[in-house]
């Protein structure tokens, strides 16, 4: 399925070569790679896979922030050294770094200087630069429809939104229902986190539109807080979303292939806002990590074990 990645997060000391990784990807026909840094191995046995590659382009920002040497640099070592051979489709430019204090000065004259590197050789209709933010740069998220980004980080959002308008890359979002139905069990249900409920539990109250999962509605209130900067025709692309298997409220090995089998055939269908618009996502992660800290929940959103076995089984 072309809408559907898989993150190959790498926070472990028992992991296996990329090169067996590449060639899972490859067998379980996942045409879709994130990778969190430019690991110099991974990228080589990419190499004419076909597979299309977000990568991120990590922090610190300072330096490419500041220097366009450095970025050009950059494109130069890691993009350009290895073009057409992987193929590149986002620069993810910063994590979940928006709400940070200092780093996220950084992101937007970051993203320009990767840009215009990426320009001065013809690729920027080919890479797409944007930069990866977590929900909670949503300061109001119901209804879907009054979404809006949180006042601390609107003015810095409605910047970066007019750049990705200005150069046609989307908003990269990572969306975790687990985190909000393990938040406020209370009045979110699990089968409505889940993929699993019967019938729409949520009208929008705005527009009528009606939701019969958490997913669709954290997406739609994304293009809301978009729409309410000026930026309505910006895409969103679903960076990492997943469930946990153990270690913690809600997490069970059945929980996990329920939410992502589920995503996985969902994603396909658009969201009430959007409907029949394919929803771009990359599921979190290939493997458990074993080193992701604190320890708990975060170990444990692999759909494989670092021998390759199956924590469950999702079809692709």
């Amino acid at each position: 399925m072309r809408s559907i990645g898989v993150c190959y997060g790498r926070v472990g000391d028992n992991l296996p070569p990329p090169a067996e990784v590449i060639q899972m990807y490859k067998s379980l026909n996942i045409r879709r790679m994130r990778i969190y840094d430019p690991n110099a191995e991974v990228l080589e046995s990419l190499k004419g896979t076909n597979i299309e590659l977000l990568l991120d382009c990590p922090s610190p920002l300072k330096t490419i922030a500041e220097n366009a040497w450095a970025a050009q640099g950059w494109v130069r070592d890691v993009v350009l050294s290895r073009w057409p051979d992987v193929r590149f489709k986002y620069i993810a430019v910063g994590n979940e770094v928006i709400l940070t204090q200092g780093e996220a000065d950084y992101i937007l004259p970051a993203m320009q200087n990767i840009y215009i590197a990426l320009a001065a050789v013809g690729l920027q209709d080919k890479i797409k630069v944007s930069t990866s933010v977590q929900f909670n740069v949503l300061g109001e998220s119901f209804p879907p429809s009054a979404g809006e980004f949180a006042a601390e980080a609107k003015e810095r959002m409605r910047k970066i939104a007019a750049f990705l308008a200005i150069t046609g890359a989307p908003l990269l979002v990572n969306v975790y229902p687990y985190f909000s139905y393990a938040g406020n069990p209370n009045d979110i249900s699990l089968d409505y986190a889940l993929f699993s409920s019967p019938e729409a539990l949520v009208e929008d109250w705005n527009n009528g539109l009606l939701y019969q999962n958490l997913f669709d509605a954290m997406v739609d209130a994304a293009i809301a807080a978009l729409e309410e900067v000026g930026a309505g025709g910006v895409e969103i692309v679903v960076s990492e979303s997943g469930w946990p298997s153990n270690a913690g409220f809600g997490t069970t090995v059945d929980n996990a292939r329920r939410y992502n089998s589920n995503l996985i055939q969902h994603v396909k269908k658009g969201t009430p806002k959007r409907p029949g618009k394919e929803v771009e996502t990359y599921i979190f992660a290939m493997f458990n990590e074993n080193q992701k800290t604190p320890p708990g929940i975060e170990n444990n959103f692999g759909l494989f074990w670092p021998n390759k076995q199956p924590v469950y089984r999702v079809g692709f």
